[in-house]
């Protein structure tokens, strides 16, 4: 974009005669004046420019942290490699920006042809053609500028940034629109009803071996069902997430630009339901097999094969998750990845929606943490192939139950802590201040919980942290992220526009938000089983509750977000350049 502009700045210093003479020259030799008739600038120029990266590694963030006194003219190799990713970034959202902007040309050209036409027809008049003409020789039908502009961009990208390949070029400047594919569809089907087939065939065994009443029930549940729940948790925020991108498509919410999705490699729908139908298969089928192995007599001889078979399972989610290869959409599984070590890296690294909307879904995973917790526990220090382990009576254990539970709230206050310092907005302190509620009511009921005897002291403690930061999560959900309960908004108590035509579901949507944040109220009261749920059952289902509040609170925070770019006019990316111009200073190009 910027050498557009510096070959623009070449034709100052020259008459109009020579520019001329440059284009006559040029349409004699068979080439594009508008590309090829200009001279370079001086290279004086580059003694005006200067490098401007953003911190937005933790290795430029500690450094700006510490002020380096660092020449302006000595850049790292990782410096000017952050800054040509930027440049071609620009470049990408220059070149759309100028398609979107022939396309409204287009668009309301043709618009204007139709209503003439229309009212030719209903006037029986022929007023069409003069009011076409006009609009033809108008600046909006005659003007090439924006044609001969995307020419200069795709001319300076493929020589500069695409080795002279123009068909390279072309793909990274104009990317395909993805295309549905039908064995998608066919194999989520198949997932689907093998996973439902296997649920059939694990409650038949169960009730056929009446395995509810058996003596192993207790061991079964206290350490194989905790192991098999965390890829039930996977499972169900994929399909969750799945209905979030169908119905985000339904109702046009542009999610892909939001999260920033490279156009072409965003998952849809029926990608996240296949991966999420797949999972929910090899996990049944690993469940479906450790029941059949212990109960046949023979095949006791492969107990510690059968014990083993959770960690197998976990081993290939991890492998599929991190495989190198471009298999298994690699774009997305890489692109989890990066998000998920920016959460990790937490404040080091520069806060982007993606980063904290996956700090956000990490926090309703909270039982997922601690069931990878229970895996160490019970294979390292445990007796796995006796099925027997001391994970509860271990005190570092139930320190640890607390940190793991912790730790994806920790990562969004410091997030929100490195926006405050960014920003400046003080909305992000009051932000950091409601995730630090939810870590001390969430320390304080998990001690609540591990006491033998329990305390009014510590039930008081609990209560009351857990009201606050309850009130406070439920009021920053509905008020901030989904910006509803607007008294004087055009739609009483919600808001000002809204996506859904259905004007209940947003109250409904509230409620449900409301009653599934009181599910900290089970540890509290002391509701550690129900007649026919065991406790491990129960905390399962309180989790998975909470999972389906999280998948609530996508679709309305995503729904708000685009309204809030569409009345801002946000329809593509700022891309800040690497550079500025000029002696003073000034980086506002």
């Amino acid at each position: 974009m910027d050498v557009i502009q510096e070959v623009e700045m070449s034709y100052e210093g020259s008459s109009d005669e020579e520019i001329k003479e440059d284009n006559d020259r040029d349409k004699q030799n068979g080439g594009d004046p508008n590309i090829q008739g200009f001279r370079p600038a001086s290279l004086e120029v580059l003694n005006h420019v200067k490098i401007n990266v953003e911190p937005e590694t933790p290795v430029s963030t500690l450094r700006g942290v510490i002020k380096s006194s660092k020449s302006d003219l000595s850049f790292s190799r990782q410096e000017l490699r952050q800054a040509e990713e930027k440049i071609i970034q620009a470049f990408v959202e220059f070149y759309r920006k100028l398609r979107l902007l022939r396309s409204y040309c287009f668009l309301n050209q043709l618009a204007f042809s139709k209503i003439m036409k229309k009212y030719d027809k209903i006037t029986s008049r022929n007023a069409s053609k003069a009011y076409l003409e006009m609009v033809d020789k108008s600046d909006l039908g005659s003007s090439d500028e924006v044609s001969k502009l995307m020419e200069r961009v795709e001319a300076t990208y493929v020589k500069h940034f695409a080795n002279g390949n123009h068909r390279k070029g072309m793909k990274i400047l104009r990317p395909q629109a993805k295309k549905e594919k039908h064995r998608i569809s066919f194999l989520y089907g198949f997932f689907s009803g093998c996973s439902i087939a296997l649920i059939v065939a694990i409650i038949v065994h169960i009730h056929a071996r009446n395995l509810l009443k058996s003596e192993g029930r207790h061991d079964y549940m206290a350490n194989i069902f905790p192991l098999y729940s965390l890829f039930g948790y996977m499972v169900l925020h994929m399909l969750m997430y799945a209905g979030n991108i169908y119905f985000w498509k339904r109702y046009r919410v542009n999610f892909s630009f939001i999260f920033g999705f490279k156009q072409g490699t965003e998952l849809g729908y029926r990608e996240v339901l296949l991966l999420g139908t797949g999972l929910s298969l090899i996990t049944l089928a690993g469940v479906i097999s450790h029941l059949d192995m212990e109960i046949d007599p023979g095949r006791k001889s492969f107990q510690v094969v059968t014990e083993l078979i959770p960690v197998f399972l976990l081993a290939t989610v991890l492998s599929i998750i991190f495989c190198p290869f471009n298999i298994i959409y690699r774009s997305s599984r890489f692109f989890l990845i990066r998000c998920t070590f920016h959460c990790v890296c937490a404040p080091l690294y520069k806060v982007t929606l993606p980063d904290f909307f996956l700090a956000d879904q990490l926090t309703s995973q909270m039982q997922a943490f601690r069931s990878l917790e229970f895996y160490v526990c019970y294979y390292f220090w445990g007796d796995f192939t006796k099925r027997t382990n001391t994970c509860a009576d271990s005190e570092v254990y139930k320190v640890f139950y607390i940190v793991v539970a912790i730790i994806p709230f920790w990562f969004r206050f410091l997030q929100c802590l490195r926006r405050l310092f960014e920003e400046k907005d003080a909305s992000q302190g009051l932000n950091a201040l409601k995730y630090f509620s939810t870590i001390a009511a969430l320390a304080l009921r998990t001690i609540y919980q591990f006491q033998t005897q329990k305390t009014i002291t510590w039930l008081v403690l609990a209560a009351a942290s857990s009201s606050v930061a309850t009130i406070y999560n439920t009021y920053w959900d509905i008020v901030i992220d989904w910006g509803l309960l607007r008294r004087d908004a055009a739609n009483p108590w919600l808001r000002d526009k809204l996506i859904v035509p259905h004007k209940a579901v947003y109250f409904v949507a509230m409620v449900l938000n409301c009653i599934l944040r009181l599910a900290w109220m089970q540890q509290v009261l002391g509701i550690q089983s129900v007649p026919f749920l065991h406790n491990t059952a129960l905390i399962a289902v309180v989790a998975s509750l909470e999972i389906i509040r999280r998948g609530i609170w996508n679709f309305f925070r995503l729904e708000n977000e685009h309204l809030n770019n569409v009345g801002k006019y946000r329809a593509f990316k700022s891309v800040p350049l690497p550079f500025y111009y000029g002696d003073d200073g000034d980086k506002s190009l």
